[in-house]
This record gives structure tokens, C-alpha cells and sequence, in this order.
């Protein structure tokens, strides 16, 4: 069995998105902190009779130390997982994390300058009131960039998911045409009718058989392009018929066994998405082995989620450029997409090697937000 294995990265549109972010932040940064400097020096030049040059290292010094906490504070918002909070439970921690942070920045600001550097303090004030004026200055700073930040993380979530409804209400046009197309695959349906033609003198009731199952295989096609998800009870249906009517083909060179947990079926799936896994292990294992093989279709329900295998006779191997008899792993990749689009980026499809002579696809499915799905 020869086919490709899926691609793993993101789509590039995703990576130019990010590397704009990246720039966005940086430009921002700069030209904020460059304010605030400028700020800075003119209220240093407005209020001091003198401007001497240990004013303006302090006034520099101040600055740097705000790029810097704020640069590391950015990293433990994405590690705690802030961005994608709502504002009840953002202002409070807004609030008081900027308030941490203007502590550091006037212990380590205060520490440089008049520990390190040994500059004189102010003779007309306190050295308390001078460090409580510089903490609520730098609070109100903070929060400020906090609030900013927060500010552009919000709208980037709501243009993300506006481009994410967009692009699964483009796919699931896409997804119709090709379930008239090739999710049932026109090769199929003709060696069926081949084999249709061979059973009705041979075998007519058997014949009569094979027609309901080619026919509930084509309906259920037509109405689940239609739907977001499906009950697994009803892929599974569908992919006995389907291979039911290959056996008439291959006969005794096709074997089924079936290892499905009770619970996994009114769990939700992607139409289709049995069935692509299956014609993908027909086509690629069963039709290339001369001995043929078993197929195996395995489900399991974790936490969160459903597990689902198929494995088939086959080798896993990187087809070599326009090989005529390599899958082009088209429909797995759609399958792949639309998991993504519907369940987001935890959900998986990926093709391994179970053993010399044994190819596995299995796809994981997070179900733990979705309630179960229609009936088709």
C-alpha cells in the first residue's frame, strides 16, 4: 500500500498572519516606549533648572526596564492562558498584575539607580513618598499596556473566529459538491454495477440486496453534505453497506472486524469521515495485496473525545513523483481540514505504519463541547 502521509504544518495564510502580529507588537512597543521617553525628557527639562546627564540615564534607564517587563510579562499572559479570557475575569487580574509589575520596576529601577549608581536622593522628599509616587505611576502605566494589549487580543479573537466561520462555511459548500463528486467514488459505483449485473442471474436475491445497499450508500451521501456532523452509529451503517458491496468484488479476499465501544455511538463525526478512512484501506490495501487482508475498524471514547482506527495490509511509504498507482491523499486532507474547522486544532487524522506489512489511520476527536449529533 502506497499513499502520502498527511501534512502536518499550519496553512501559510496562519504563519503571514503571526509573522504580521510580530511586527505589529514590535512597532508598538517601540513607539510607545519611544513616547514615553520623549515624555519623560521634556518633563525633565521643564521642571529642573539644570538637565544633567545622570537625568537623562535615569529617564533611559526607566524606559528600558518597561520594555523589558513588559516583553517577559507578554510571555506568562500567553502561558496562563489570559487571551482567551472575558473581561469579568480580566480586570481584576489586569489590576493587579500591574500593580506587581510597577513594584518591580521601582525596586529594580530605584535599586540601579540610587544603590548601583550611588545618585544623591531628592533633599525635599521623602524617600517613601518618592517610591509610593513612582508606584502609582507606574501602575497606572501598566495597566494601561495591559489594557492595550488585552484591547488588540479581544479584536484579534473576534477576527479570528469571523475568518474561522467563513472558511467552515466555504468548506462545507465544498464538501457538498464533492459529496456529489468523489466522496462516493465513480470507480466504485461502476465495479458495483458490474457486480450487480453479475449477481442478478446468479445470486438474485443477494443482487436484490447489493441494490438497497448501493442505494442507501448514495442517499446517505447526498443528505449528510448537508450536516456538520453525524452520529458514528450511522457512519458505521453506511460503511457496512459499502462493505458489503466490495465483498461482492473481492469476495473472500476482503475480511472485516469490528471493535467498537457501545458509548462511541451517538458520539458526533465529520460525514463521510468512516467512510473516506475505509475506500482509502480498500482501495490502497485490500485491491494492491493479491492475498488481500483484514480490515479492522477500532473505536474507543477518552476523556473528551473519540479515538477511531481503521487499519489495513499496506506499506507506508513517500510515493515518488507522478507514480500513477500512489494515492494523492486529497481526501484525507479535506477530512483533515474539516476536523480541524469543526473541532478545532486538537482534533487529529494521521497515517502511520502498525507493524512491516500493517497501516494504521487513526483519527482523534474531541467531542467533550458538542452536544450529540442529529440523526441523518
Amino acid at each position: 500500500m502506497e499513499m502520502t502521509v498527511l501534512d502536518q504544518h499550519a496553512p501559510d495564510t496562519d504563519r503571514r498572519r503571526q509573522r504580521a502580529k510580530e511586527r505589529l507588537y514590535v512597532l508598538c512597543q517601540a513607539g510607545g516606549w519611544s513616547f514615553f521617553l520623549l515624555l519623560q525628557l521634556v518633563f525633565v527639562r521643564l521642571f529642573s533648572k539644570e538637565v544633567e546627564l545622570v537625568h537623562v540615564a535615569g529617564v533611559v534607564q526607566t524606559m528600558a526596564l518597561g520594555v523589558l517587563i513588559t516583553h517577559y510579562a507578554r510571555g506568562y499572559l500567553t502561558r496562563w492562558g489570559w487571551k482567551e479570557l472575558g473581561w469579568k475575569r480580566l480586570v481584576p487580574r489586569i489590576l493587579i498584575f500591574g500593580m506587581l509589575l510597577s513594584v518591580i520596576w521601582s525596586i529594580v529601577g530605584y535599586g540601579i539607580f540610587y544603590g548601583l549608581l550611588r545618585s544623591e536622593w531628592p533633599p525635599k522628599i521623602h524617600p517613601a513618598a518618592l517610591v509610593f509616587s513612582s508606584w502609582i505611576n507606574g501602575s497606572i502605566i501598566l495597566v494601561g499596556w495591559l489594557c492595550i494589549y488585552f484591547f488588540y487580543q479581544l479584536f484579534d479573537r473576534f477576527n479570528r473566529l469571523d475568518i474561522e466561520r467563513l472558511r467552515l462555511t466555504a468548506t462545507v459548500k465544498e464538501a457538498e459538491l464533492r459529496a456529489l463528486k468523489s466522496q462516493v467514488n465513480p470507480h466504485f459505483i461502476f465495479n458495483a454495477l458490474n457486480s450487480l449485473r453479475a449477481l442478478i442471474d446468479e445470486d438474485p436475491a443477494r443482487a436484490r440486496q447489493a441494490v438497497t445497499q448501493l442505494a442507501n450508500l448514495l442517499r446517505y451521501s447526498l443528505q449528510s453534505g448537508q450536516l456538520e456532523t453525524v452520529p458514528f452509529e450511522d457512519e458505521l451503517r453506511i460503511v457496512n453497506d459499502y462493505l458489503a458491496l466490495e465483498q461482492v468484488r473481492h469476495e473472500e479476499r476482503l475480511r472485516l472486524r469490528l471493535d467498537v465501544a457501545p458509548e462511541t455511538l451517538h458520539l458526533p463525526v465529520p460525514p463521510m469521515l468512516l467512510q473516506t478512512l475505509v475506500e482509502n484501506a480498500v482501495k490502497y490495501g485490500i485491491s494492491q495485496s493479491p492475498e488481500g487482508g483484514e480490515i479492522a475498524i477500532i473505536a474507543r471514547r477518552e476523556t473528551g473525545g473519540l479515538r477511531l482506527q481503521v487499519t489495513n495490509p499496506g506499506v507506508l511509504t513517500t510515493p515518488a513523483p507522478k507514480a500513477a498507482t500512489v494515492s494523492t491523499g486529497v481526501g484525507l486532507r479535506n477530512a483533515a481540514e474539516r476536523m480541524r474547522l469543526l473541532f478545532g486544532d486538537s482534533a487529529t487524522l494521521q497515517l502511520r505504519a502498525l507493524a512491516p506489512r500493517v497501516v494504521m489511520a487513526e483519527a482523534l476527536i474531541p467531542t467533550e463541547t458538542l452536544r450529540p449529533a442529529p440523526a441523518a
